[in-house]
C-alpha cells in the first residue's frame, strides 16, 4: 500500500457541519474538495442515509432543513456572492432566495418554517439615502437590504477606533454585520437591526416572535473585550440587552425553552463556560469538567451546544481532542476521535470526527444502540497512514506535558531526524488524529524523520490552570516543555542530536523564531505566519491590542523574539501570508531583514492575497506549496534519513 504524498492534498473530502432532518432520518452535511485545475475549494451539499450510499444534492454549503423536514435551505454564490437559496425535497431545482448586496450568511429557520434569518454585511449607507437608519426597512431597492455604498476601494478609510480591520476580511471600511429576516413564501425582507455593531448569529425565541443575538454595543469596544445578549423583535426594533458585565458573551442558542449562553467569566482569559438565561437571571451549567467548551471555528473544532430530549449536549477539549458530551460529564464519542460539528434531531445525534485513519466521517448515534453507524468513508483507503503515538515528558520544573509521536516505528533503525512542530494559539492542541494540513507530517515519517507535535503549558485540554500558565511568559514560562521532550527522545535515542530541526504556525512561528535565541541546537527553522517584535505587532495586528492586554499582560520586550535576535545562526525559512491582519507580514519582514544583515542564511516567502489561515482555507496551490517547502528546506539543512 502507498504512503501519503503532497499531491493526496488535491484528493482529500473532508465533511462538516452536519444537520439531522427533523425526524432522525437523514444528514445534510457539506463536503469541501479541491479543484486542482481551477486552484479552488470547493463545497458541496451532500446527503447521508443509513443503508444507502451518500448522494451529492448541490453546491454550496450551511444547509439547514425546514422544520417539515420538505426544504433544505443552503448557502451558495450568485454572480460571486453568497445567497441563501431553497432546495425542494421533494424533487426540484434550488431557487435563490436572497439577494443581498454583499451576500447573505448561514439560514435559521423560524419554528414554523414561514421565515429565514441570517447575518449579512451592510455598508455604511450615503449621507441623505434612503438606506439611512432613519429611513426604516424596506425603504431600498431590495426590499429591507441596504444598497452596497460606500465601498468605493479607492477611498481613504478613516477610522477613529482600533477595530477597523479583520483578517481575513482585511479593511472594513465602515461595514458592519446586521440581522435580516426573509419571508419564504414572498421573499420579502426585513432589516431587524441597525446601528454601529456587528450582530452575531440569531436564534429564534420558540414563539417565533423574537431573535437573540449576541452583540458589543459599547463605544469603547476596540479597547475593552466585550459581547452581551441581546433580543430583538422579529420584524425590528429596539434591542433589549439580557446579560450584564459578569460574563462576555461569545454565542447564544435558543434551545427549546432555554437560552444557552457560551462566554468567559469576567475578563476573556482561561476556558469558556456555558451559561442558561433564565427568569432567575444567569447561571452557569455544571459539567464537572475542567475543560474549554468548544463551539467550533476554523482551526478549533467543536459544535454548537444542542439539546438531546431535555438533556444538553456540547463540546469540550480533552488532551488535545475535541469530544461531544452529555451534561453533566458523559463522554459520548470514542477518546481517539476529534469532533467537528454535531446536531440532533428525534432522539439520534449526527457528527463529524476525524480519527487516526480519517480527516472526517459523518456518524449517526441511534437510541438504545451503543456504537455509532459510520455513513459515510473518506479516508483515502490506498494510502496507508502513520498512526501518532501518545507520550508524556516532564519539564525541569516538574510539570507534565504530553506529545505525539509520528513516525515509522517499522523501518527505523537508530536515532533520526527530529522535527519539533510547534501549535498556534497558543491556546490550541494537537490532536492524534489525521491531519489534512500538515501533510508534510507523513511524508517525513515516510522519509525516515520523526515528528514531535507537542501540547505545551498554554495548550487546551489540560485544565484551565495550564490553559493559563504562559500568560504574560510568553516564551519564558513553555521553553523548557519543549526542550525537556527534545531530550527525553534524544536520551532514548529515537533523535539524532545533531539532526533536530524546529516548526510552527502564528504562536507556533513565534515559538520557532523564539527558541533559535535562545539554544543553537536546531539545525533548521521554519516559522509560518510568525511574530518576531509583540510591541510592533501589538499596533498592527487585528487583534493587537488584547494580545497586549491580555495575553502578554507585561513587558513586551522580554517575551519579543527580536530582542535576542544577535544570538540566531539557525538557518531559516520563512513562510508568510501577504494579506495577514492577525500576525501581520511585516512581522516575518523584520526577522528576514535582521537575519540578512547578519549574514544568516534566511529565505522569505510570501504568499499572494492570503489571509492568516490561508494554510487552513486558503489556495490549494499556496496549501501545497507550503507543505513542499517545509520538506525541502528540511532536506537542505538536515538531509534525508538513511534509513
Amino acid at each position: 500500500m502507498a504512503r501519503l504524498t503532497l499531491d493526496d492534498l488535491y484528493r482529500f473530502a473532508v465533511p462538516s457541519d452536519p444537520h439531522l432532518r427533523p425526524d432522525g432520518g437523514a444528514v445534510a452535511y457539506t463536503l469541501t474538495t479541491v479543484d486542482r485545475d481551477a486552484d479552488e475549494n470547493r463545497t458541496e451539499v451532500w446527503l447521508a442515509e443509513p443503508g444507502g450510499s451518500p448522494r451529492r444534492l448541490a453546491a454550496g454549503s450551511a444547509a439547514r432543513w425546514s422544520p417539515d423536514g420538505l426544504t433544505l435551505a443552503f448557502v451558495r454564490p450568485v454572480e460571486g456572492t453568497p445567497q441563501i437559496h431553497l432546495l425542494p425535497m421533494d424533487g426540484g431545482e434550488p431557487s435563490a432566495l436572497t439577494s443581498a448586496p454583499l451576500g447573505a450568511g448561514a439560514p435559521v429557520w423560524s419554528p414554523d418554517g414561514t421565515r429565514i434569518a441570517f447575518t449579512a454585511p451592510v455598508a455604511p449607507p450615503k449621507a441623505g439615502s434612503p438606506t439611512s437608519p432613519s429611513a426604516g426597512p424596506g425603504a431600498s431597492g431590495a426590499p429591507g437590504i441596504p444598497e452596497a455604498g460606500g465601498l468605493d476601494p479607492h477611498a481613504p478609510v478613516v477610522t477613529d477606533r482600533l477595530d477597523y480591520k479583520a483578517d481575513g476580511a482585511g479593511l472594513l471600511r465602515g461595514l458592519t454585520t446586521h440581522l435580516f429576516v426573509t419571508d419564504v413564501r414572498t421573499g420579502e425582507t426585513v432589516q431587524v437591526t441597525r446601528g454601529d455593531f456587528h450582530a452575531g448569529d440569531p436564534a429564534w425565541s420558540p414563539d417565533g416572535s423574537r431573535l437573540a443575538f449576541v452583540a458589543d454595543m459599547e463605544p469603547d469596544r476596540d479597547l475593552v473585550v466585550g459581547g452581551a445578549v441581546h433580543t430583538v423583535p422579529a420584524a425590528g426594533g429596539a434591542p433589549e440587552r439580557l446579560t450584564g458585565p459578569e460574563i462576555i458573551c461569545g454565542g447564544v442558542w435558543w434551545l427549546g425553552e432555554r437560552l444557552v449562553v457560551a462566554g468567559f467569566k469576567g475578563e476573556p482569559v482561561g476556558h469558556v463556560r456555558l451559561f442558561e438565561l433564565g427568569p432567575g437571571g444567569l447561571a452557569e451549567v455544571e459539567t464537572g469538567l475542567d475543560r474549554n467548551v468548544m463551539t467550533g471555528h476554523p482551526g478549533y473544532p467543536g459544535a454548537t451546544p444542542a439539546l438531546l430530549g431535555d438533556d444538553l449536549l456540547f463540546c469540550v477539549r480533552d488532551r488535545g481532542c475535541t469530544h461531544l458530551y452529555r451534561a453533566p460529564a458523559e463522554r459520548l464519542v470514542p477518546e481517539e476521535v476529534s469532533v467537528a460539528g454535531a446536531s440532533t434531531a428525534a432522539g439520534r445525534i449526527a457528527y463529524v470526527a476525524a480519527t487516526p485513519h480519517s480527516a472526517g466521517d459523518v456518524y449517526l448515534m441511534e437510541p438504545g444502540k451503543p456504537d455509532p453507524l459510520r455513513l459515510t468513508d473518506y479516508a483515502l483507503g490506498d494510502v496507508e497512514l502513520f498512526v501518532p503515538g501518545r507520550r508524556t515528558f516532564t519539564a525541569p520544573d516538574g510539570t507534565q506535558v504530553e506529545g505525539f509521536v509520528l513516525r515509522d516505528d517499522t523501518g527505523a533503525a537508530g536515532a533520526g531526524p527530529l522535527l519539533l512542530d510547534i501549535h498556534g494559539g497558543p491556546h490550541n492542541a494537537w490532536a492524534p488524529v489525521l491531519d489534512g494540513f500538515h501533510l508534510y507530517h507523513q511524508v517525513l515519517a515516510a522519509r525516515g524523520w520523526t515528528v514531535l507535535a507537542l501540547n505545551p503549558r498554554a495548550s487546551d485540554g489540560y485544565g484551565e490552570d495550564f490553559y493559563t500558565a504562559a500568560l504574560g511568559k510568553w516564551g519564558l514560562a513553555d521553553t523548557q516543555d519543549f526542550m525537556a521532550a527534545v531530550d527525553a527522545l534524544v536520551a532514548d535515542g529515537t533523535a539524532d542530536p545533531d539532526r533536530l530541526a524546529v516548526t510552527g504556525y502564528s504562536y507556533g512561528g513565534y515559538m520557532t523564531c523564539w527558541l533559535t535565541t535562545r539554544t543553537d541546537r536546531f539545525r533548521a527553522a521554519i516559522p509560518g505566519g510568525c511574530v518576531s517584535d509583540l510591541t510592533s505587532v501589538s499596533g498592527t495586528s487585528d487583534l493587537g491590542y488584547f494580545l497586549k492586554t491580555y495575553e502578554n499582560q507585561g513587558d513586551l520586550a522580554a517575551q519579543s523574539p527580536m530582542e535576542g535576535v544577535g544570538e540566531v545562526a539557525t538557518p531559516t525559512l520563512l513562510l508568510h501570508g501577504e494579506n495577514d491582519d492577525r500576525c501581520p507580514v511585516g512581522q516575518a519582514e523584520q526577522w528576514f531583514a535582521a537575519l540578512r544583515e547578519r549574514r544568516v542564511p534566511v529565505r522569505l516567502v510570501r504568499y499572494p492575497g492570503a489571509s492568516h489561515l490561508f494554510i487552513l482555507n486558503g489556495r490549494p496551490s499556496h496549501r501545497h506549496d507550503y507543505n513542499e517547502r517545509i520538506i525541502a528546506w528540511l532536506e537542505q539543512w538536515i538531509g534525508d534519513s538513511p534509513n
